[in-house]
């Protein structure tokens, strides 16, 4: 048998046993019927306040994340192409670091080529009232600035389940 055939074929077989791991990645669940979308007060990293008012009119990906959480930093690229992919006028991705401060982040998202819009949740409080409790965790809110489902883990933003979302939240 060719060598190089030996090893594309082993290849082949040993990412095909890893696809199932990780789809099993995360857990989406519909946000809780009857629980409000909580509010967001936050400044950004350039120190300018943001609220969940200021997307009404946009579906919102909200991505809770932190610079030490590899799943975080793993799922950050497809993340952010969202908007490209889906339109900025229709959809907006903002990621909610959790207890770090701005000089941390910035020497994380910068070096990385990271662009999405960063708040800053420098106690917790943010991320304690959206529940969050397992890095990575992502909060799907409509274009009325209602929560609709909650993703804890990583996803691969760029495949096909991640995508059904999306879609699924911009019909609604």
């Amino acid at each position: 048998m060719d060598r190089r055939y030996f090893f594309h074929t082993l290849g082949a077989g040993a990412a095909a046993l890893h696809t199932p791991l990780r789809a099993q990645a995360f857990e989406s669940t519909a946000w809780p019927r009857g629980l409000p979308t909580p509010t967001i007060d936050a400044l950004d990293l350039q120190g300018r306040r943001v609220t969940l008012a200021d997307f009404r009119g946009r579906a919102l990906v909200l991505n809770f994340w932190a610079s030490w959480c590899e799943p975080c930093r793993a799922e950050m690229p497809t993340l952010q192409q969202l908007p490209a992919v889906f339109g900025e006028d229709r959809l907006a991705v903002a990621g909610v670091n959790f207890k770090e401060s701005p000089q941390r982040i910035a020497r994380f998202v910068q070096p990385a080529g990271f662009t999405l819009p960063v708040w800053l949740d420098p106690r917790g409080e943010v991320a304690r009232a959206w529940g969050v409790n397992v890095f990575p965790s992502t909060v799907l809110i409509d274009r009325t600035g209602r929560a609709r489902q909650r993703i804890r883990g990583e996803v691969d933003w760029s495949g096909t389940v991640a995508l059904g979302w999306i879609d699924r939240l911009l019909s609604a």
